[in-house]
Formats: structure tokens, C-alpha cells, sequence
């Protein structure tokens, strides 16, 4: 098992193409998954102990920009991570924060959701393709049980050929 470090999130330094999937209600017994594309370019920031991703999110309904923030404690051996929407740019959502463990990183927060307290998860994996994945879900049982709720496959973005 290897031990956490600064390079954890390696896998998603560059310019990627993202295929997302997201269920169109949280929490209320959904089976109606939205699908839509994107794409992120990221970055290390911090001398290395963090970095940054630049997100284009191309909704039905209209395109909007997005970043996720990573920061590693070296001390710890967690990763914080936060999240900024331009659709509400006065504030970073709360940070989801935990570590790679077997391949996985799996990260969580408590916040809320229209009013009522939940839990959230992220998990980052790299499957068998080589393709990294991301995968949020909430939990209104304080974790007994997981919805999730959006899906992000990243592939390499296409390079320019102009």
C-alpha cells in the first residue's frame, strides 16, 4: 500500500474531455440520469501540494464554468477539496477532505441539501482503462446508505490541429 502524497491526483494533471451523467433530482428517488458533455484542464499549484481544475460544463440547459480546488497536508496525508461554481461565485461549497487508499480516494463532507443536513462523497478512481472517474453521492442517513448522484469519465481532449 503505498502512503499518501503530494502526487496522488498525478492521473489528472492536463487537458481532459469529460462525459458527465448526473441523476436530475437528488435524494428524492430518482432513476432519470441527465447526460452532457464538458471538459478540464488542471494544473499543480502550491509547489506541488495542490492543484487546480478549470471545468467548462456543458448543461442542456446552458454552459457554465466551474473549479475545484486541491490542497494536501502533508502532515495528515489528506487532500482537502473544494468546489467553486460560477453560477454562485461568493463562496467555496465546504470541502470534501480524505485520501487514496488501494487506488481509490474517497472524500467527505457534511453540508446540506434544500435545508436538510447530508452527508457527501467523492470518490476518484483510475478503472482498468486507464480513464480517471469521478463519482459524488449523498447520504441523508449520516452514511448507512448512498445515492449517487453524478459521474464524470475524463479521456484525453482532443489536441488542436491548427
Amino acid at each position: 500500500m503505498s502512503q499518501p502524497s503530494a502526487a496522488d491526483f498525478d492521473f489528472i494533471i492536463g487537458r481532459w474531455a469529460v462525459r458527465h451523467r448526473r441523476l436530475t433530482e437528488r435524494l428524492a428517488g430518482c432513476s432519470e440520469w441527465q447526460e452532457f458533455s464538458g471538459s478540464s484542464s488542471t494544473r499543480k499549484i502550491l509547489g506541488g501540494f495542490g492543484n487546480i481544475e478549470d471545468n467548462l460544463l456543458a448543461l442542456p440547459e446552458g454552459e457554465y464554468r466551474a473549479a475545484a480546488l486541491r490542497s494536501f497536508d502533508p502532515a495528515s496525508g489528506q487532500w482537502s477539496i473544494w468546489w467553486l461554481d460560477a453560477r454562485r461565485p461568493q463562496g467555496l461549497d465546504v470541502p470534501v477532505v480524505g485520501r487514496f487508499a488501494e487506488g481509490v480516494g474517497s472524500f467527505f463532507a457534511d453540508d446540506a441539501l434544500d435545508g436538510r443536513p447530508i452527508r457527501v462523497r467523492f470518490l476518484w478512481s483510475v478503472p482498468a482503462s486507464g480513464l480517471p472517474r469521478w463519482e459524488q453521492a449523498f447520504s441523508a442517513d449520516a452514511g448507512q446508505t448512498w445515492e449517487t448522484n453524478w459521474i464524470m469519465d475524463f479521456s484525453p481532449a482532443p489536441t488542436d490541429t491548427a
